[in-house]
């Protein structure tokens, strides 16, 4: 069996998204034309989904310095800001520009087959980064248990609330890979462990001004509200918090009218207001380590290096799915009891 192994442990400081960008496309630039900082390597065409998350812009950062410290040969990169034809037109640039290996992760999971399909026959392996292609075929995708992330949302949520109330669930895409595992998953749960508790599905398609308009529409209906699970606290956060605080509905947690809020992705912004009692757990989406796997498997795909499902030695399962392999990555719950744990990536980032 081969194993994935880790080749290093990224850390970087805080930037904005803009800048992060500007750096990744100079530093790639150079490393593409310079023999000694990778241009002898195999090139590497790199994808950015989005920079409206700060989840995504702390995967960019990460990616930078990977990029920087392994001395990958990157192409410069680009951004499909969540627009699956943006995406397709930078493969495109990619491939002309003699990438052996792309690096991606789709927002759209429905609309990207074709584009695996022009890569595979090319022989340029994919790479996709938190999302799995619903076609297509793929080297490895590096992601976490996405169904794990709902069924834990639900169980701390039906917990926390005695197994009784009324709970929204800001979704993302459900055209999405990543929002309908949670979605499902969170709703299997709540129908066979929490049925006293009534949920309420609202999907935004991963955007937080939507998110915020359906919970005030929510709230103008049921004031009585106790629960939100936010799918991805890089765009949820904020929009939902400014919200409550408008309303006078943001109470700490211990307070008698407090909302218990559940959140995904383990952002800085959220292990704070974690601290703060503002809301009560995420689950820690690995950007760190997204960024690190991307980077290795692509070399490694670039390279000709295959793997095969079973256990690695970075506390994942590799398993086997439709049209290639995936890297499941551990994602744990955050709470006050370890959110000052300093292996969250969260609690890293800026450093």
């Amino acid at each position: 069996m081969k194993l994935a192994r880790t080749r290093f442990r990224s850390r970087s400081t805080a930037a904005a998204a803009g800048a992060v960008i500007a750096a990744l496309a100079l530093t790639t630039a150079c490393n593409r034309d310079s023999t000694g900082a990778g241009g002898d390597k195999p090139a590497i065409g790199i994808d950015l989904p989005r920079s409206d998350s700060d989840f995504w812009n702390s995967y960019a950062q990460y990616l930078e310095k990977g990029i920087e410290s392994d001395g990958v040969n990157a192409l410069p990169l680009s951004n499909s800001q969540n627009d699956v034809t943006k995406l397709a037109a930078n493969v495109q640039v990619f491939r002309n520009s003699g990438a052996k290996a792309v690096v991606m992760a789709p927002q759209d999971t429905g609309a990207i087959a074709s584009t695996l399909d022009s890569l595979a026959a090319r022989g340029i392996p994919v790479v996709s980064v938190d999302t799995r292609p619903d076609k297509g075929e793929v080297h490895m995708v590096v992601r976490a248990d996405n169904r794990a992330y709902g069924t834990k949302a639900c169980e701390f949520l039906g917990e926390r609330l005695g197994g009784k109330g009324k709970v929204a669930e800001l979704q993302g895409a459900l055209d999405s890979i990543n929002g309908r595992d949670r979605s499902e998953a969170f709703a299997a749960c709540m129908r066979e462990k929490f049925p006293n508790i009534k949920v309420f599905e609202l999907p935004t398609d991963w955007k937080g001004d939507v998110a915020s308009a359906k919970l005030q529409n929510l709230l103008a209906q049921h004031p009585d509200l106790n629960g939100v699970y936010m799918q991805a606290g890089g765009v949820f956060l904020q929009p939902t918090l400014a919200l409550l605080e408008q309303k006078g509905l943001l109470k700490p947690t211990g307070h008698e009218d407090h909302i218990t809020i559940v959140s995904n992705d383990g952002i800085p912004q959220e292990l704070n207001a974690i601290r703060k009692g503002q809301i009560d757990a995420t689950v820690s989406q690995p950007a760190d380590l997204y960024a690190e796997y991307a980077l290795y498997y692509a070399r490694a795909a670039a390279e000709g290096r295959t793997f095969e499902p079973g256990r690695t030695d970075h506390g994942s399962t590799i398993i086997e799915i439709p049209g290639g392999l995936e890297d499941q990555l551990p994602a744990p719950l955050v709470t006050k009891d370890n959110v000052d744990d300093k292996a969250l990536w969260g609690n890293s980032v800026g450093q």
